[in-house]
């Protein structure tokens, strides 16, 4: 099973592993390549599969962090089926990812998802707070590492 099959249960966990294929930590790119981006994917990608991925990506890390997206707005295919249900679609990883999106946000979700704001994490996750404050991926510890700069940054100015 690949790692964006092995996503979790809830919807949003898939967006959150897409986002996460960038781990600004470790300094690694899920979507470095095509071969890297089929490895995760557990599919065959093209060189344009990538292209897209890549462009999704960085509008729902944009979106996630509160930053601005960038200039070009990105249109990606999905579906609407209605029979017992109605459920959104979309061909491909990207068009999975796209339609999860608009779940979420059609649900009033989508900003639960959420970009860890230390400069060296940038950890996507989905806030499951109850009154949606969750700032950070681990309080234990980026939250940990900002209150003890924060506390540093006072003491050395008294």
């Amino acid at each position: 099973m690949s790692e964006y099959e092995d996503a979790g249960d809830d919807p949003a966990d898939q967006v959150v592993a897409f986002l996460n294929t960038l781990d600004v930590e470790d300094g690694v790119d899920r979507l470095a390549t095509t071969s890297e981006y089929a490895d995760w994917s557990g599919r065959p990608q093209t060189d344009r599969d990538l292209e897209v991925a890549r462009s999704l990506r960085d509008h729902l890390r944009a979106l996630a962090a509160g930053e601005p997206p960038p200039e070009d707005p990105l249109r990606v295919p999905i579906e609407v089926t209605v029979d017992a249900g109605a459920r959104l679609s979309g061909a491909g990883v990207v068009g999975e990812v796209a339609a999860v999106a608009a779940r979420l946000a059609i649900e009033g979700r989508l900003g639960r998802v959420k970009i860890c704001p230390a400069d060296d994490c940038r950890w996507a996750f989905y806030d499951r707070s109850k009154n949606h404050s969750r700032q950070w991926c681990s309080m234990e510890v980026c939250g940990n590492r900002a209150k003890v700069r924060n506390h540093r940054e006072r003491s050395a100015s008294t």
